[in-house]
């Protein structure tokens, strides 16, 4: 049996992933999406609720498991007993920082190959940042994400405007 990782921060996870992951079924076993919880970048969702929105993006894929993950990748990988670490790229500039990344883990763990996943077309644009971004803005995120995603963003937004809003709003 072959299992690949997937991992990531998937805050929140999109379409982009979605296709990924689905697309590493027809090669892999198993694919193990890993949501990593202590990135260095600032998250709008909790460890717990990315793998609960993962999980429901995934509900009825029996390949796709998800689970949570702290430290470095190898060991995690090593942990789930998986052979392959598996990435996706989407523009030019992801290859040069996925490319390093590959020879840093190789380093780390010569046994675990790396397996990089070129998006399709119509998800090159998408990133969690551009997600992120269009939903502060109250723009249209519905063909980037699922819907159950889409509903937590908004609410997420919604939140941090009401903890965030000027005072001199409030007297509106």
């Amino acid at each position: 049996m072959v299992r690949a990782m997937f991992p990531g921060t998937f805050d929140p996870i999109h379409y982009g992933h979605i296709d990924i992951a689905n697309r590493a079924t027809k090669l892999f076993d198993e694919v193990v999406i890993a949501v990593y919880d202590k990135p260095l970048k600032t998250l709008l969702f909790s460890p717990e609720e990315r793998m609960k929105l993962v999980k429901q993006s995934f509900a009825d894929n029996p390949k796709i498991r998800v689970t949570g993950y702290s430290g470095l990748t190898v060991n995690a990988c090593k942990a789930l007993d998986a052979q392959v670490i598996m990435r996706g790229l989407r523009v030019f500039s992801d290859f040069e920082f996925e490319f390093r990344m590959a020879l840093a883990n190789h380093r780390l763990s010569p046994d675990i190959e790396i397996v990089s996943f070129i998006t399709h077309e119509e998800h090159t644009f998408l990133s969690s940042t551009t997600v992120r971004e269009i939903a502060t803005l109250d723009g249209d995120i519905s063909s980037m994400v699922p819907p159950h995603v889409e509903a937590a963003l908004k609410q997420r937004v919604r939140d941090i405007d009401e903890h965030h809003r000027p005072a001199y709003a409030a007297r509106d």
